[in-house]
């Protein structure tokens, strides 16, 4: 028989009616053919109204009671679920995390998967019961409660139909899926039938709000097919799965991070490990990084720019400064107020111009571009925080995303959509004797096909990007990464690759800019080596690029361009040390490589 793991927000089971409302999803689809286990989460606010009393009694209250008090918000829920379903006439049991054999590290409020007992779910649901785990939840070697963190709800899910071999995860919320962008914010905004899990790995990460990215990285792992349904309605939601919704559009939607705090290192040793002493120290204070963005040295000296959360900004400023002992004098400017807008589609590998018409819908709308960092499937550009819903608005509409692509037979996900889950005997073998929640390195790539052009003097105002990439695009020429520092004295410089038989007519299409009011001249490499570390858990294993740093340090070799995203690293290196480099990469993360 099948299983279905459902999981109910904290919004859909905020009141006994919602609660009831939930039993009878569960019940129905018991009734049709499946063994049903329910994921909860907290009533409503219930978790903000416990934090608000631990902060009554301590200012700081020990992360252990924080975990034994927050773990009582979903025992509350369970066993409130449980009551309904046997009011209902069916049977329901409660389960905590501990109860149901959830093993974690001991981490508290942010711990990690370790494995996951199936015995007793499984004798339960044998018994024709449904069974209502606790979310959020488990227990450590010593027996004490520990909590998963933001989103810990989802993972519980996600990582119980992983080991159950569920047919489907569904995640139940208070809105009907996945939207092109937050429909708050722009109405014409559509709901995809289904997205892709890099795709949401990248959208999650930037705000999307709908499902936390640890909970993506752990289907992703353990390819388990994720539904975003409505509690409130029965419209079809939206799969979360292998494959994108549409293979040849190249944008699926486009998010804002709207909190983001810029900071800028100017003029430190562009030498092997420069970038290893300030991003480790960074590490040392727990502050997650963002963007980061390095760019062709100048003169010996290397510019450095990334992003923190807007509430960390100061606790890293002190970092930075903290790395003048190693490296020496160096400038440094930040900023609060900024925000990143970004665009995410798995077609946009396959097809040029993504970058220059979002550059140019930026440029229509008068919004400068602060930076700019790009992947295989994403392309951020940091705006002033005042501009932030203009650049959201201005690329939703370029891009047509309220539109249906022309393909699409979007009834609900399809049967093909529904691919069957894997075989469970390789699931168990691959959960055995390893951390569910592990970090896999599944690809360590050096790519030396590539060339490097550099803009100098690009000047600081709306539309200078657009110009460039409009002409390089008309050129008929393939832009892999783009890098732009943040810009000092009006003007800086911006970087990109192409492939290496095209630098040279990339640096035609380009001469005509140069001494004019866009930038000042150009120059380039014609050959370079772009290194790249890609996986599962990048975000939520902050450290994998301080690795990466450091092993390029260690066997001495100099780091000319970063740009970084969910799933993929990627660093430009001298391309007689790609060989090199590549074996330092492998030897650093020869404990995770899958």
């Amino acid at each position: 028989m099948s299983i279905v793991v459902q999981k109910f927000g904290g919004t859909s089971v905020a009141t006994t009616e919602k609660i009831k409302a939930a039993a009878r999803k569960a019940i129905r689809a018991q009734k049709d053919g499946s063994q049903v286990v329910m994921v909860v989460s907290a009533m409503g606010k219930n978790t903000d109204t416990l934090v608000g009393l631990a902060g009554e009694i301590s200012e700081q209250p020990p992360a252990r009671e924080m975990d034994m008090l927050l773990s009582t918000g979903e025992q509350v829920s369970v066993a409130l679920m449980a009551m309904a379903i046997n009011e209902m006439g069916s049977h329901g049991v409660s389960l905590t995390g501990g109860q149901i054999g959830i093993k974690t590290d001991s981490t508290h409020t942010k711990a990690r998967i370790r494995s996951i007992s199936t015995a007793r779910m499984q004798r339960l649901l044998d018994g024709e019961n449904i069974v209502i785990a606790a979310g959020f939840q488990g227990i450590d070697d010593d027996f004490n409660i520990t909590t998963l963190g933001r989103g810990g709800s989802d993972t519980t899910a996600v990582a119980l139909a992983a080991v159950l071999n569920a047919q489907a995860c569904e995640i139940y919320t208070d809105v009907d899926g996945i939207y092109t962008t937050d429909p708050r914010i722009v109405p014409v905004a559509r709901r995809v039938s289904q997205i892709s899990y890099d795709e949401m790995l990248e959208l999650a990460s930037l705000g999307a709000g709908v499902m936390h990215s640890r909970s993506i990285e752990f289907a992703k792992k353990f390819a388990v097919h994720i539904h975003v349904r409505s509690s409130i309605s029965d419209a079809p939601g939206t799969m979360i799965v292998a494959a994108p919704e549409v293979a040849d559009r190249p944008v699926s939607g486009v998010t804002l991070t709207k909190n983001e705090a810029r900071i800028t290192v100017n003029g430190v040793p562009d030498v092997p490990g420069t970038s290893h002493d300030i991003f480790s120290r960074i590490a040392a204070k727990h502050v997650t990084v963002d963007m980061i963005v390095q760019n062709i040295a100048q003169d010996g000296k290397a510019s450095i720019s990334f992003t923190v959360p807007t509430g960390e900004l100061a606790v890293t400023l002190d970092a930075v400064e903290s790395a003048k002992e190693v490296l020496g004098d160096f400038h440094t400017s930040s900023t609060g107020d900024v925000s990143k807008v970004s665009v995410v589609g798995s077609g946009m590998q396959h097809q040029p111009g993504v970058a220059d018409r979002m550059f140019q819908s930026l440029a229509d709308a008068g919004i400068n571009m602060q930076m700019i960092t790009t992947s295989e499937i994403k392309i951020s550009a940091l705006v002033d925080r005042e501009r932030s819903l203009d650049a959201l608005r201005a690329v939703h509409n370029e891009f047509e995303l309220d539109k249906e692509p022309a393909n699409l037979n979007d009834h609900g996900p399809t049967t093909a959509q529904r691919q069957p889950p894997r075989d469970a005997v390789d699931v168990v073998e691959e959960l055995q004797g390893a951390d569910m929640e592990e970090l896999i390195i599944d690809g360590i790539h050096s790519d030396d096909s590539q060339g490097r052009v550099t803009l100098m003097g690009l000047q600081d105002r709306p539309g200078s990007a657009a110009t460039v990439f409009n002409e390089i695009g008309k050129a008929g020429i393939v832009v892999d990464m783009i890098v732009q520092s943040h810009l000092e004295n009006s003007e800086g410089s911006l970087s990109f690759t192409v492939p290496k038989e095209q630098v040279e007519k990339a640096m035609k299409t380009l001469r005509k800019f140069q001494h004019t009011e866009t930038i000042k001249g150009t120059e380039s490499e014609p050959q370079v080596a772009k290194l790249s570390v890609s996986g599962i858990g990048l975000r939520s294993h902050t450290g994998v690029a301080i690795r990466m740093f450091k092993a390029l340090a260690h066997a001495n070799i100099n780091v000319m361009m970063i740009n970084t995203s969910e799933v993929r690293v990627n660093v430009i290196v001298d391309v007689k040390q790609a060989q090199q480099a590549k074996a330092a990469l492998n030897s650093a993360f020869a404990d995770v490589m899958r």
